[in-house]
């Protein structure tokens, strides 16, 4: 099973350098018309590879699909980090920044207010449900097709207001404020969040960064290439259109 699954990697490679024949694709790993012709099969079967008019065959949409989504969840915090940065410098409040995966929220990076003392989030994961956070993930996910009236109500409401609050989530006594970042076609990629503890920072008192919260997450999708509402606001992010990143 490993030779094959070997075979298949090798040949994805191959693949990747243009389109190829069935002998050429057998050439490449040193195998049989007919074993080539297989894993050929297999790879087409799960969208890794499609087979053209011309009988030749070249990479898949699904693999280039994966391969664009795996390069939009590892770029997106390192374009984020000095949003997060300025962010924490003007609030004095812990930011973090989290991505959808496997169903549950994962924090990616988090810049701590002054005098923190519960431990980093980065790596750790939540239910997506029970936090801010996760709710906005949920809320712009592409993947159910879901129109705003076919979302639960409180996806709805979040979708519809741009950005979710919670006080106490996750059984941790914090409050907790968060909003999307976006990348190509408007597709939320990430989640922006400013938190503090329940009992230094009243949830009505948090409520007050939503606008420097929504103003730095449009200037992330601004810089990551991704496509701002007209929420974005230069004066305050100091973001630019021309600043945009290339992921090419």
């Amino acid at each position: 099973m490993s030779q094959s699954v070997d075979r298949a990697l090798t040949l994805l490679g191959s693949l990747g350098d243009g389109p190829v024949t069935l002998e050429q694709a057998a050439t490449s790993i040193g195998v049989h018309k007919s074993t080539a012709l297989r894993l050929l099969r297999t790879l087409e079967e799960h969208g890794f590879a499609q087979r053209q008019p011309d009988r030749r065959y070249r990479l898949g949409g699904r693999l280039l699909s994966l391969a664009h989504r795996a390069l939009e969840e590892i770029d997106v915090r390192q374009v984020a980090a000095p949003y997060l940065a300025a962010l924490n410098a003007r609030s004095g409040l812990t930011v973090q920044l989290a991505v959808l995966e496997d169903g549950e929220v994962l924090y990616v990076d988090e810049v701590s207010g002054p005098g923190a003392r519960r431990p980093s989030r980065i790596g750790r994961r939540a239910p997506a449900a029970g936090t801010a956070i996760g709710r906005v993930l949920l809320a712009g996910r592409p993947e159910d097709g879901a129109r705003e009236e076919e979302l639960p109500p409180e996806l709805a409401a979040v979708r519809r207001r741009g950005w979710a609050a919670e006080s106490a989530e996750h059984r941790e006594p914090v409050t907790c404020v968060a909003a999307p970042v976006s990348g190509s076609g408007g597709r939320t990629v990430a989640a922006c969040a400013v938190s503090a503890p329940v009992s230094e920072v009243p949830p009505g008192e948090l409520a007050r960064m939503v606008p420097e919260l929504l103003c730095t997450a449009e200037a992330i999708s601004l810089a990551y290439g991704g496509s701002p509402t007209p929420r974005w606001c230069e004066n305050r992010c100091g973001a630019r259109p021309a600043g945009r990143a290339s992921r090419t």
